[in-house]
């Protein structure tokens, strides 16, 4: 497959995800939509080009593993995980958020395959991935870690504490994807917490650092594919993709506000967000 037409098979595949996204908070009622909508475009490239992962079998010891820190956005994994087979829309549809379902607002790895850390309160995933590294290192495996951080979620100093570690012991198998939607719950990253420059504070902690458009696919793919082979006898700095998003991507009216943190879709308004998805598609001229 050229380059090309990996690119826009990837596009293909993010639109059809967050109108699944779309179909499942629907079936729910709510879900954290902004977020999870900014992230698909990153978490498409790694599912369905780039990660070492079998969704046949989700344990595989050599896998590359994905923690998402900010895992109330897990609606996203859980629709990747829907379309690779692993469960079915009806099962996500019924259970999402529900007592009696695996499939909580927040990720629980004892309950859903394929989900590497049980999350919730930000600022955790970090620190879990850098143990991960270690122990790859350890064990002489050559599996990548990543993790997918918010932006509002580096208000949490156990982030910089992992960031520290991380340069410290120069983990080149570890590779941290900050979400960059420069929103949060309460309003913008910059009124909250500023955290420009944050490629400096990054470096300053002896880490690498790329700033893509992390919803433009063409550059997604690029940047992953840059990324060095992952070598546990190699110690060289860890990598952080500072990956510039619009919170709600897709939806028109999610873009547009801070409103949509937690989403609502349902008759009133499903058809108008999929219509707005829709007209992601890219034409060819």
């Amino acid at each position: 497959m050229s380059s090309l037409d990996l690119i826009r098979t990837l596009e293909e595949k993010a639109i059809q995800i967050r109108k699944d996204i779309c179909y499942a908070t629907a079936a729910a009622g709510h879900c954290h939509i902004g977020g999870t909508m900014s992230m698909t475009d990153v978490a498409v490239a790694l599912y369905y080009h780039f990660l070492k992962f079998d969704p046949k079998e989700p344990e595989w010891e050599d896998r590359d593993r994905v923690i998402l820190s900010k895992a109330h956005c897990t609606m996203c994994l859980y629709n990747i995980f829907v379309d690779l087979g692993m469960y079915s829309k009806e099962e996500l549809h019924r259970g999402y958020n529900q007592m009696d379902s695996p499939f909580g607002m927040h990720p629980n790895r004892k309950m859903v395959d394929g989900i590497e850390a049980s999350l919730g309160s930000l600022g955790h995933g970090l620190s879990i991935a850098v143990g991960m590294a270690i122990a790859g290192r350890i064990d002489k495996k050559n599996h990548r870690v990543f993790c997918i951080t918010g932006d509002g979620e580096l208000n949490e100093g156990s982030n910089w504490e992992a960031i520290m570690a991380a340069g410290h012991y120069k983990l080149g198998n570890l590779v941290n994807i900050v979400d960059y939607n420069k929103r949060q719950v309460q309003g913008s990253t910059k009124e909250i917490m500023d955290l420009d420059p944050l490629g400096d504070k990054f470096r300053a902690f002896n880490w690498d650092v790329i700033e893509i458009n992390g919803n433009e696919m063409s550059e997604v793919v690029e940047v992953l594919e840059s990324l060095p082979p992952s070598d546990s006898t190699i110690k060289r700095k860890p990598i952080c993709i500072i990956s510039h998003t619009i919170k709600g991507k897709g939806i028109k009216a999610a873009e547009e506000g801070n409103g949509w943190h937690v989403g609502t879709l349902g008759d009133h308004n499903l058809q108008e967000c999929l219509d707005s998805i829709e007209s992601m598609r890219k034409h060819d001229e």
